[in-house]
């Protein structure tokens, strides 16, 4: 929950169903960056997904997609 609560948003998905979501930036327990997709209505927040990002899909920053090579 620190995460969450500590964290940068660095993506928001309004149009998802069946409530907006946003992709946030924190730090785990264990002092390791990760990312987390929660989304809430007015009364709860729902934990979609969490993932420790990795360089090959994501810049330097953690926060900048990188771009897919074709």
């Amino acid at each position: 929950m620190n995460a969450i609560n500590n964290g940068e948003i660095i993506e928001q998905y309004p149009r998802d169903f069946p409530f907006p979501s946003c992709l946030i930036l924190g730090i785990s327990v264990r002092n390791q960056y990760i990312h987390i997709v929660v989304s809430m209505n007015e009364k709860k927040i729902y934990l979609i997904t969490a993932y420790i990002p990795t360089a090959d899909k994501w810049e330097k920053d953690l926060k900048t997609r990188r771009e897919i090579e074709k």
